[in-house]
């Protein structure tokens, strides 16, 4: 792996965990689904617009198509909906705490469903993500975290979990940012759908919301799944996946950071065994690539 792939690795994995601070922001000034809609239309006619400009085509492969209306069902609208929704009530840091899992959650799923092998350092990854999960809820299950905003950020990581198994490879073959553009407008119409049955739309406007939210379009939104593409076509997925060990400990540094939230020794513990175990995770699969 080359230093400028490293040097990109480390900026998306800044950029994705970045994303829980400023939806934290956000929906103190907006309805969650609302402002989660809006935010794909703008990403999604950007990416659009972006692909056209490079020349990218509508015509997509049946497989490609699968991954778009995948992803942006099940990533966008369902993962980051509930999330959004979720942020009303428990704070980002353990937001980004439960969403980083996620390599966890697929390195599990393909060893049990799809007969991927694991390594001893593998299952010795799941075991330590487990632990440290389970030190982080321990500290907090103390009657001031809202339960339902936990249970909604474990289903939303399942369900990137799902997607992320569904499609893998699916989007080879050219019009990346085509792709990405639709993934994002698939998830605004599931989303406004979604805003119509079941909230009330309300908008605060507020220079932290407005700060908030452009950059949220534009960093976390756009530039992020640029990167990502750019990485894995660079180092490949499973090499890619690996920066996804840093997300624990950004995703609270930022909520510190910005937002003023505090960490227990309990915490940080538990963030360093959750990244260990995604690092041990992503080496086994790696070695097995």
């Amino acid at each position: 792996m080359d230093i400028r792939a490293i040097l990109v690795g480390l900026a998306f994995a800044m950029m994705w965990s970045s994303a829980f601070t400023s939806a934290r922001i956000i929906v103190a000034d907006a309805s969650p689904l609302l402002a989660l809609s809006l935010r794909y239309l703008i990403s999604g006619l950007i990416g659009v617009g972006i692909a056209l400009y490079l020349g990218q085509s509508w015509r997509l492969t049946s497989a490609q198509w699968r991954a778009t209306i995948i992803f942006g069902i099940l990533q966008n609208a369902v993962y980051l909906g509930l999330n959004f929704v979720a942020m009303q009530s428990i704070e980002a840091s353990l937001a980004a705490i439960i969403a980083s899992t996620m390599p966890l959650l697929v390195g599990l799923a393909a060893w049990l469903f799809l007969g991927e092998k694991l390594r001893l350092l593998g299952v010795a990854g799941l075991i330590a993500g487990v632990v440290g999960v389970a030190l982080i809820m321990g500290a907090r299950l103390d009657g001031s975290v809202d339960m339902f905003g936990v249970m909604l950020c474990a289903i939303g990581v399942v369900a990137l979990t799902i997607a992320t198994l569904l499609v893998r490879g699916a989007t080879s073959g050219g019009n990346f940012m085509m792709i990405v553009g639709l993934q994002m407008l698939f998830g605004c119409v599931t989303l406004s759908l979604a805003t119509l049955l079941f909230e009330t739309p309300r908008i605060d406007p507020s220079w932290p919301l407005i700060i908030a939210f452009a950059y949220t379009c534009l960093v976390p939104g756009l530039a992020a799944t640029v990167v990502w593409f750019w990485l894995v076509n660079r180092i490949g997925a499973t090499r890619a996946s690996t920066f996804h060990f840093l997300n624990p400990f950004l995703g609270v540094a930022v909520a510190a950071l910005l937002l003023g939230e505090k960490l227990g020794a309990r915490d940080i513990l538990g963030v360093f065994i959750i990244a260990g175990g995604i690092l041990a995770v992503q080496i086994s699969r790696q070695k097995q690539s």
